[in-house]
């Protein structure tokens, strides 16, 4: 694990303890107890769309090389939008001693398993549930979008020439608003004369995973003037930097640094991408129940917390050089208060 991700999970733990009364200062799971049966969910996008549903699977993986034979984990892939409450319940069947899935999509069925197996502890990452409370067998893990988005919209217009950028979410809806909204506002905060092109891809989960729509929008707003363009839509932004590539612009991308999932022959084009911090998340979710201090209701993770912040890597420094001291200021600003980042 690099410095930055564990800087960011020790972050990450602060706030588990300051939500979750005594995550990881109990005394840790016994070397003789059972191991404890995790089960992770994807949504129909599933592996391999370089982004949400990665990190998270990238968090089990690093859960299994820091726990060992103490975890026992299953992933479970749902084949579509209907086939999620069957995967809920499977892992629930199964006896999983925590169930994580992965998204908003999750938050109907996961309302009604949750009800059937109360002894079953289960985690929602990326949308709330109201009316938790710390004896309840669901917690809500949330990121706080609109600020890492604020961070992308003011790299976009710090480093526009033409002062017009774009956005393209994946659907409409009130979690990919939230991008959107932060986006527009971090532009505005720099340039308030910038020009913000909007973009949705497609209705529901079709929005995540039709790279060839998100390019379509992406060369129109690039028509328009667009000079960057940031996704957040899943799957559908490898159609984002495609566009980018092919007209030499500039795209930011969304949930874990994606400069090293596109072609390498896109790489030079991503400017940077805005980190969630899903799979530190999933990591100390975890390893909180190990410790069988994982209460119910709600975490809610920000840049303060060590997530949604910029990548910066060796492909990219050089483009981020003349504006990452502007960036860093403005996640100080955010971290302390100075800065209140509009939610949509």
């Amino acid at each position: 694990m690099n410095k930055l991700k564990a800087a960011a999970l020790l972050t990450i733990f602060v706030a588990l303890l300051i939500f979750f009364t005594g995550c990881g200062q109990s005394e840790m799971f016994s070397k003789n107890q059972p191991a404890l049966k995790v089960g992770l969910l994807l949504d129909a996008v599933g592996r391999g769309d370089g982004g949400f549903n990665d990190a998270a699977y990238n968090g089990l993986l690093m859960a299994q090389d820091k726990f060992g034979d103490a975890i026992e984990t299953t992933l479970y892939e749902a084949k579509d939008a209907n086939d999620l409450e069957g995967e809920l319940r499977k892992a629930a069947q199964n006896h999983m001693d925590l169930i994580i899935a992965i998204g908003y999509f999750f938050t109907e069925p996961l309302k009604k398993v949750a009800a059937d197996y109360p002894q079953t502890k289960f985690v929602l990452i990326d949308d709330k549930i109201a009316g938790l409370k710390a004896d309840s067998n669901i917690t809500c893990v949330t990121f706080k979008d609109n600020e890492g988005s604020f961070l992308a919209g003011a790299a976009a217009a710090l480093k526009s020439q033409s002062g017009i950028i774009g956005f393209v979410g994946g659907t409409d809806n009130p979690v990919i608003k939230n991008f959107e909204t932060g986006y527009t506002a971090g532009a505005l905060y720099i340039n308030p004369d910038i020009k913000v092109l909007i973009n949705y891809v497609a209705r529901g989960n079709i929005g995540f995973n039709s790279p060839d729509l998100a390019k379509a929008g992406a060369l129109e707003q690039i028509s328009n003037g667009a000079d960057i363009i940031f996704h957040a839509a899943g799957a559908s932004g490898a159609g984002v930097f495609e566009a980018v590539a092919s007209q030499k612009k500039l795209a930011i991308g969304a949930d874990i640094d994606q400069t090293y999932i596109v072609p390498e022959d896109q790489r030079a084009y991503v400017l940077t991408s805005i980190v969630k911090g899903i799979d530190l998340a999933v990591l100390a979710i975890i390893e909180c129940r190990l410790d069988n201090n994982l209460e119910g209701g709600y975490l809610d993770l920000g840049v303060k917390d060590g997530v949604e912040t910029y990548a910066e890597n060796e492909i990219n420094k050089n483009m981020l050089s003349d504006i990452k001291s502007q960036l860093d200021e403005i996640k100080n600003k955010i971290a302390n208060g100075e800065i209140t980042v509009p939610v949509y």
